[in-house]
């Protein structure tokens, strides 16, 4: 997967993209990542990039030169999957979102910044809208690192165990049940005896209850009209 990455403030990518998991999806060649810097077609020797709002009001909007000069350049080189756009309105990245975009080859990322960018280049190139949650950030720039990765990890071979992405939260809808590992007693407290067993469907039926359980504790609106899943 190639994922390009436009933004006004290329510094705040830098970490999330040179360490853990999505590093090593780069350094085996499963993932490219390349970041761009939106100031590098700004209308003039200043940098400029975005200007006063339409109509009155607080805030700056992105300017539509520089962004559409930096889409038009990427979209010349090769064809994307889906060109997406960080934006609070957007909608809200969930694991399927993650697992659909996790199958496309080239993707365009957009960050918005300030009071976001001219509604024309939403009309005219964006073609998903993404959100990482109902609140509002500085910037795209944090939005991009997450959704890049919690994609980037379900690419094949990017995770030492296949199966590891598939047992994560969300995959059923379900939260992830409790997990342990060694000592195991420790402080009183010992792994439940079925983890033990080495029988593997038992195993299996308490993780899905334990899953269950946790799901409607904490996040029953996952489980939607359905007491199960």
């Amino acid at each position: 997967m190639r994922i390009d990455i436009i933004t006004c403030q290329p510094e705040l990518l830098a970490s999330p993209f040179a360490h853990s998991i999505v590093k090593r999806a780069q350094d085996k060649g499963l993932a490219e990542i390349h970041v761009h810097d939106l100031r590098r077609h700004a209308i003039n020797k200043h940098g400029q990039i975005d200007d006063y709002v339409f109509g009155g009001g607080a805030g700056m909007v992105l300017r539509v030169e520089p962004i559409a000069a930096w889409l038009d350049e990427l979209l010349a080189q090769r064809p994307y999957d889906a060109v997406i756009y960080l934006t609070p309105d957007g909608e809200t990245l969930r694991q399927p979102l993650a697992n659909r975009l996790s199958l496309l080859t080239n993707v365009i990322m957009l960050c918005g910044h300030y009071k976001g960018i001219d509604e024309r280049l939403r009309a005219t190139y964006i073609t998903h809208e993404i959100s990482v949650g109902d609140y509002v950030l500085s910037g795209g720039e944090l939005g991009a690192a997450i959704l890049v990765d919690a994609v980037v990890r379900l690419l094949p071979g990017v995770l030492g165990n296949e199966e590891s992405a598939l047992s994560d939260s969300f995959q059923d809808d379900l939260l992830a049940p409790p997990v342990y590992t060694r000592p195991a007693e420790w402080r009183g407290q010992a792994v439940p005896a079925i983890l033990l067993s080495g029988n593997t469907p038992l195993i299996e039926e308490w993780r899905h209850a334990q899953a269950l359980a946790r799901t409607q504790a904490r996040r029953p609106d996952l489980l939607g009209d359905s007491e199960e899943k």
